[in-house]
């Protein structure tokens, strides 16, 4: 069997391009999980392929380097990893090891301390991600230097699309502006008395500092650090004692702990929140479904 003529093989290959509207090959970038990834493929746009190790609905706090994901890394023109502790150790080792050119979302952001951000939130957590809190994502006015890291690293790894990339990005930083807007409208409209929520584990400090919401858990920072029966027993009187209505399990892990804090305080499970991951479905396909849609779902069940 003969191969293709090479004027014919060509000629499909610019077919192909045309008809795709690029002139050029998509390029392979990796990201340590789905928000991060969803971020950067709205800066990418069709200049980029992006594949995420820990996909939606999944805990990157669990999440365990394989054989398959060691290959992704080893082929991608660009590894993009959140930063502040959220990803292992192997992954930047891996990364390293294959001379992979790679960022950090989250750097120069000024980030929450693990005891800043829940030194009144929870109680006596052992904290896994060390100094600080990775969860930035829940602050848009903090996701538009986490998008411009992203941008940055694009262009520096394709150069060419350095106009394309900062067109994308300006564009985006419009949509997180507005969804500042959006959830500054949302709590003014609840008493700051109200704005009180359990979650699984500590992830929505972010959002609770920007905002003037209190968030509790039975977790700290990581979903692998252990509740004690001690900060079960202090949430579960804080509840009562404060009335707090607003209960929440999350997508990403075992919901049974707050279930059974609802079930001891007589307070109803309000739904799921997103916390460290997109769903695979709606209502949170992207970044700013999931903002918006955790926001309209702890705005209305704190009223």
């Amino acid at each position: 069997m003969f191969s293709a003529h090479p004027i014919r093989k060509t000629a499909i290959w610019l077919a192909a391009v045309f008809y795709s509207g690029s002139l050029y090959a998509a390029m392979d970038v990796v990201s340590s999980f789905s928000i991060l990834g969803d971020v950067a493929a709205q800066i990418g746009g069709e200049r980029v392929r992006i594949h995420n190790l820990v996909g939606a609905d999944a805990d990157a706090h669990a999440y365990q380097l394989t054989g398959k994901d060691v290959k992704k890394i080893a082929s991608a023109r660009l590894v993009i990893l959140n930063g502040l502790g959220l990803e292992k150790a192997d992954i930047l080792r891996t990364v390293r090891q294959h001379k992979i050119p790679y960022a950090e979302a989250a750097a120069g952001i000024d980030a929450l301390t693990t005891e800043e951000g829940g030194h009144h939130h929870h109680h006596g957590h052992h904290h896994d991600h060390g100094e600080y809190d990775p969860h930035v994502w829940h602050d848009p006015v903090l996701m538009k230097q986490y998008a411009a890291n992203i941008a940055a690293a694009l262009i520096k790894a394709d150069p060419e699309g350095r106009e394309y990339y900062q067109k994308r990005l300006s564009a985006y930083s419009t949509e997180l502006a507005k969804l500042d807007d959006y959830a500054r409208s949302r709590f003014a409209a609840i008493a700051p008395e109200h704005r009180k929520v359990l979650t699984g584990h500590d992830s929505f400090s972010y959002l609770g500092k920007r905002y003037g919401v209190v968030f509790l858990a039975p977790q700290g920072v990581s979903t692998e650090s252990e509740a004690s029966a001690r900060t079960v027993a202090a949430i579960i009187r804080q509840i009562k004692q404060q009335g707090i209505k607003a209960v929440f399990t999350e997508n990403i892990k075992d919901g049974r702990m707050v279930q059974r804090i609802a079930k001891e305080t007589g307070v109803q499970v309000g739904g799921t929140l997103y916390s460290d991951a997109l769903s695979k479905g709606a209502p949170a396909q992207t970044y700013t479904d999931l903002f918006r849609y955790n926001v309209r779902t702890l705005s209305e069940a704190m009223k």
